[in-house]
């Protein structure tokens, strides 16, 4: 008998329409002969799934079922596709939980974790893992731009803590910069961290659990246009994206296995992509995404078609593995 899928799209944050593309391909490559795929917007104002003839039905928030033609449709799994809150942030995945729904990324305390940068290198730096060196702000907080300039020197970035898809990201090249970036960022959060410079090759590493392993994909180098990997970079084609990455073996396998380390301390279930620099030769960890962009433009497909994973294994893996853990 066919699962009933609902892929969940959309969020509260900038990143809403990323998201939908990202459900559609999900929506469009599930396996038929085992799927009923339902896509399913989560809006701040609204809940709604978008049937086969695009009218949209509500959905009854108590136990995430929907009524279409007088028929209550329950779901066995959650494809969950959205991109910062609340997909992103463990308060869907918290809600599923309360309702024994099984779905397909990481679970509450690890999506809220890796959703916030400052609290993440955090963990991660007695594991040995390099970053940045850093510098964290509050909404409210006096700016001291010498203090700053001391601790992470120039150029610099500021980033809002808790957003995605280079939303709230800013470069300075000089003091002047600063404010300016500091208040880009907090259009976007009331948490801000601000990183040194990195200078070297931009990789990311996809790990996922495949058929029951873990499995870092091959490896992507990341050319910008821009003066970084910002939103045209990203999704306006305005940087290479190389597959597999102009590195050595030797820093391949390093990366990869510092990649599926952070995988496996962190407990993580479902999708990661981690990004890298190397800097003086080592990899510096930059952030992790949990619900990564799953367009074709997006880097996680490229790598797993690069494994030799289409799209319909690769998410088909995703649901089995949420059916099986349940």
């Amino acid at each position: 008998m066919k699962k009933n899928i609902a892929i969940a799209m959309g969020g509260y944050s900038s990143e809403y329409r990323i998201s939908i593309n990202s459900g559609n391909i999900v929506y469009k490559n599930l396996d038929r002969n085992l799927y009923e795929p339902y896509r399913v917007h989560i809006l701040q104002n609204e809940w709604f799934v978008v049937a086969a003839d695009d009218t949209p039905y509500p959905v009854n928030k108590s136990d995430f079922t929907v009524t279409i033609n007088d028929k209550v449709i329950s779901f066995d799994c959650v494809f969950n596709t959205i991109h910062g809150t609340p997909g992103e942030n463990g308060l869907l995945q918290a809600y599923l939980e309360l309702l024994n729904i099984p779905q397909t990324s990481c679970d509450m305390y690890q999506s809220a974790l890796t959703f916030n940068k400052r609290d993440l290198i955090s963990v991660l730096r007695p594991y040995g893992v390099k970053t940045a060196v850093n510098y964290f702000l509050d909404k409210g907080d006096e700016v001291n731009i010498d203090e700053i300039v001391d601790k992470v020197g120039l150029p610099c970035f500021v980033k809002a803590n808790r957003a995605g898809s280079s939303f709230g990201v800013a470069k300075a090249n000089t003091k002047e910069d600063i404010v300016p970036a500091i208040k880009n960022a907090l259009s976007e959060d009331n948490e801000i961290i601000i990183e040194s410079f990195l200078d070297g090759t931009e990789v990311s590493v996809g790990v996922i659990t495949y058929k029951g392993e873990i499995l870092a994909l091959p490896v992507t180098e990341i050319v910008s246009e821009n003066e970084f990997f910002d939103y045209e970079a990203k999704y306006l084609g305005k940087s290479q994206e190389i597959t597999p990455a102009r590195i050595s073996e030797e820093d391949t396998e390093k990366v990869q296995n510092i990649a599926k380390m952070i995988y496996r301390k962190l407990k993580m279930k479902g999708y990661s992509r981690s990004e890298f620099i190397f800097h003086n030769g080592e990899p510096h960890f930059i952030e992790m995404n949990t619900n990564p962009g799953l367009s074709q433009a997006s880097i996680l497909p490229q790598q797993a078609e690069k494994a030799g994973i289409s799209l319909q294994e690769l998410f088909g893996s995703a649901i089995e593995a949420a059916l099986n853990q349940k």
